[in-house]
């Protein structure tokens, strides 16, 4: 019996997946540069925001089996990651 962390991780994936396809047959649809550009702006929201749910998922499933400074170590490197995309 597959965990019901581990299946919403899947389906979140398998989602995020279908979006970056979904794009990609767009932009050849489109075969226009600026409209390719604004697509993949769209996609750089989809990308954090499924890894910080995952995450978020992931760590609801472990909450018996890690500790709470583990658990705040690791957010604080998924914050860290985001700020860097942010960064120049």
């Amino acid at each position: 019996m597959i965990e019901k962390a581990l299946l919403l991780i899947i389906l979140l994936r398998i989602f995020s997946g279908s979006v970056d396809i979904t794009a990609a047959i767009f932009m050849y649809k489109f075969n226009d540069l600026e409209k390719a550009f604004y697509i993949n702006t769209l996609l750089a929201l989809v990308g954090p925001s499924v890894l910080i749910i995952t995450t978020g998922v992931a760590l609801f499933g472990l909450t018996e089996k890690i500790s709470l400074t583990r658990m705040v170590c690791l957010f604080a490197g998924i914050t860290l990651i985001l700020i860097s995309l942010k960064s120049d």
